[in-house]
């Protein structure tokens, strides 16, 4: 456990080693972090340099021009950082400052506009040496302000910075420590960090997805999003003014059902809204409650299953979001296009359960609203009961009494719709009893994965999968 430390005995104690040594260069919200390390005192030895290139025309003949004009961006971020460290490496000698480990820190920040209808965001990052003759490592963020006031969003932005680079020269060698030290003095219900990055050789063996991970875990933000290489995404550069077509589920593992309702519900919303798959971005949502689903998070278990849908080409997103209406609230804040999740039965199920609304005044009106808002569509899958064999779907599907007529409601005007196009021979596929089989080495499971999956669980050993034979029957 990692003592908590105030941002000014932070900037203390990296003024007073003297082997640290940066620039400063903070654009959009003032000299908010550095004004820590003056204040603290003895910051001669610290800081080579603290600047504000806040004019753009001053800004560009110093980093370049940005594509579309563009500032509050993760490339103008990295540029900042690179310049700023190559600055230092040709001006100061080595020879004559041995043992010295560079840094520049960096924000390029936009704070509350004055009308208060846009709260604020930036990218926040550090570039950095563990030791003097070492490459250089990067940490580098992008922060959501929350606050109403843009002064109180610069002094939060301020202990952030602390905070970020106190933890880039103390906790490198171990990230989560560093990510839950970001929030030292900093409330949660302050600034939210929905995207982070480790680069470099002190984090060879980091995975980003897993990071990713500890900021939903932590409550540091609801949601975040990676694509199929792997790479951790900016929720808002992924889905800004996109159709969005979604899937939930366990992917534990993937099926060739999931993959079914996927396809044919998402050529239904192609249809619909009238778009392309160039104008739609696809996700594949796994919730945090689905990844404790047996008991803590085994995030060798998360990366396997999110390997999965990568190798097949998927974007995952990982979401805090455990009721619907808040997945679809959260698509809505970025995009104005159309939203459309595929589900099977029982989902819709849960989804007209009351049980889930009691948090909300407005109950499931409310949640209704927020649901089936802008024309979003629910693509339902049918489901075929293993012991009666009946087929549910939206036409025989039994809600509680008093939701009947709200039911048919949603039905009749087309925001629940059956996917009719799906293949009848996966309706016996179950995921629990192919995991069941995995486990146990009973074969026949690998006809019921898509192509490819079956290979890499058995090379993995993924999901309690062993080469040996198992004496352990299936039942």
């Amino acid at each position: 456990m990692y003592q908590k430390l105030t941002p000014k005995q932070k900037a203390l104690t990296i003024n007073l080693d003297p082997s640290i040594y940066g620039t400063f260069a903070e654009i959009g919200a003032g000299q908010e972090t550095v004004r820590h390390f003056f204040r603290a005192g003895g910051a001669s030895g610290t800081i080579a340099k603290a600047m504000s290139a806040y004019d753009k025309d001053f800004s560009d003949a110093i980093y370049g021009k940005e594509v579309k004009n563009r500032y509050v961006t993760q490339n103008r971020l990295r540029k900042m950082l690179r310049y700023e460290v190559a600055l230092i490496e040709e001006r100061i000698s080595r020879e004559n400052n041995p043992n010295r480990k560079f840094f520049s820190y960096a924000n390029t920040v936009t704070t509350i506009n004055f009308d208060k209808t846009i709260r604020g965001h930036g990218w926040v990052g550090i570039r950095f040496q563990v030791k003097e003759n070492e490459d250089y490592n990067e940490v580098v963020i992008h922060v959501k302000f929350k606050e109403n006031d843009a002064t109180l969003q610069q002094e939060t932005l301020g202990n952030l910075g602390v905070n970020l680079i106190f933890g880039a020269f103390h906790y490198y060698d171990n990230p989560r420590t560093l990510i839950e030290s970001l929030y030292d003095d900093v409330a949660k219900d302050n600034i939210e960090i929905d995207m982070i990055d480790f680069s470099g050789p002190a984090f060879e063996y980091v995975d980003n997805r897993l990071m990713s991970l500890q900021l939903v875990k932590h409550g540091m933000t609801d949601a975040v999003i990676f694509n199929s290489e792997g790479n951790n995404m900016l929720p808002a550069d992924v889905l800004y003014k996109k159709n969005i077509f979604a899937v939930r589920g366990s992917f534990r593992p993937v099926t060739k059902v999931n993959i079914d309702m996927l396809r044919n519900g998402l050529d239904m919303f192609l249809k619909d809204a009238l778009c392309t798959h160039e104008e739609t971005e696809v996700l594949i949502e796994i919730t945090i409650s689905n990844l404790r689903a047996d008991g803590d998070i085994d995030e060798r278990d998360f990366l396997d299953r999110v390997d999965i849908l990568g190798k097949l080409g998927y974007t995952v997103i990982i979401s805090n979001y455990s009721e619907y209406y808040r997945l679809i609230d959260y698509f809505a804040s970025y995009t104005g296009g159309n939203i459309g999740v595929a589900m099977g039965v029982n989902n819709l199920l849960m989804v007209f359960d009351e049980k889930y609304y009691k948090n909300l005044s407005g109950g499931i009106l409310e949640a209704f609203g927020k649901f089936f808002r802008n024309g979003m569509r629910v693509y339902l899958y049918p489901y075929k009961d293993p012991e009666t064999h009946e087929l549910l779907d939206s036409s025989n599907l039994k809600v509680e009494e008093n939701l009947k007529e709200l039911y048919k409601y949603f039905k009749h005007n087309n925001r629940i719709v059956d996917i009719t196009n799906y293949s009848p021979e996966f309706l016996e596929i179950y995921s629990r009893e192919i995991l069941k089989k995995i486990a146990c080495n009973v074969k026949g499971w690998e006809s019921q994965v898509p192509d490819g999956v079956a290979e890499m669980i058995k090379e993995r050993g993924m999901f309690g999968y062993k080469e040996e034979f198992s004496l352990k029957q299936f039942s």
